[in-house]
């Protein structure tokens, strides 16, 4: 279920952006009434995320625009499918064109990269989860193409959660001190996961009272030992230089979770194009 306003916030946000004082080529060049016809076409396989996004970002500008969508999120295609088709107003078109294929350009290439690990996951008991290294403005877009690529949303934000990392354990005295501290303060509805480099970290953290251990950064042979000492006590999640490589080998350890910042920080944006017929 998409939420509207939210979403239309960062559409209106990106095209104040593109066009704040308004498309001075397409008003010069186009007339106030004329009809366009366009096709949606992936031009690489991928698995697409952000059908509805594309589609909102015409209509928000003109609500006459007809929209024929042929596959549905989460799809994989090959290249060359047709995913819509779209007309209307061209002005208004051409208008929603770059924001629409930026917002769903990524979404997809996120969408994809999020697949290509889940896959690697299945037959495993880990699950992919997603992080908050996302660009800034369109972290609800990111994990929404995360779950429709397959994979499984970490908390949302600061306020989702209590998240005990390395600097939070320097600043507040161990891991013990920042536990005891955090419960004293949080709803009981409220989970607690601490950040561990070490087997003794581990150690603490499960005795603290951890309800969700984050290995971080260990050898896959640390990692086993640990999954095997917590022994099911606190969930346990793989963090730390997570790839389409090492994600098998990761996931025998026996870990509930692994997450990966690559899926929303560094991924190539699918290609994908808006022709004019």
């Amino acid at each position: 279920m998409i939420d509207y306003l939210l979403v239309d916030d960062i559409i209106w946000r990106a095209l104040k952006e593109d066009m704040p004082m308004g498309d001075i080529t397409t008003e010069s060049t186009v007339s106030e009434n004329e009809a366009s016809y366009a096709r949606l076409i992936a031009k690489e396989d991928s698995v697409l995320a952000g059908i509805e996004v594309f589609s909102r970002v015409f209509v928000l500008l003109d609500p006459n625009t007809y929209i024929e969508r042929y596959v549905n999120d989460g799809d994989k295609v090959n290249a060359g499918t047709v995913i819509m088709q779209i007309s209307g107003n061209s002005r208004s078109m051409l208008k929603a064109e770059r924001t629409a294929l930026n917002l769903f350009q990524r979404m997809s290439g996120i969408a994809s990269a999020t697949r290509k690990y889940a896959d690697i996951l299945v037959g495993t008991n880990s699950k992919i989860v997603d992080t908050r290294k996302t660009v800034p403005g369109l972290r609800y877009l990111d994990k929404m193409a995360v779950r429709m690529g397959g994979g499984t949303n970490h908390r949302f934000c600061l306020s989702d959660g209590v998240m005990i990392k390395d600097n939070h354990i320097k600043a507040s005295g161990g891991i013990t001190a920042a536990v005891k501290k955090a419960r004293a303060q949080i709803p009981h509805t409220i989970k607690i996961e601490v950040e561990t480099e070490s087997l003794e970290q581990v150690t603490e953290a499960l005795s603290a009272g951890a309800d969700i251990i984050m290995l971080d950064n260990m050898k896959p042979e640390d990692m086993k030992k640990a999954v095997e000492y917590i022994n099911k006590r606190a969930l346990t999640e793989a963090s730390g230089n997570i790839t389409a490589d090492n994600l098998a080998v990761v996931a025998k350890t026996g870990v509930d979770l692994i997450s990966s910042g690559s899926l929303t920080h560094s991924v190539r944006a699918a290609d994908i194009s808006l022709r004019f017929e």
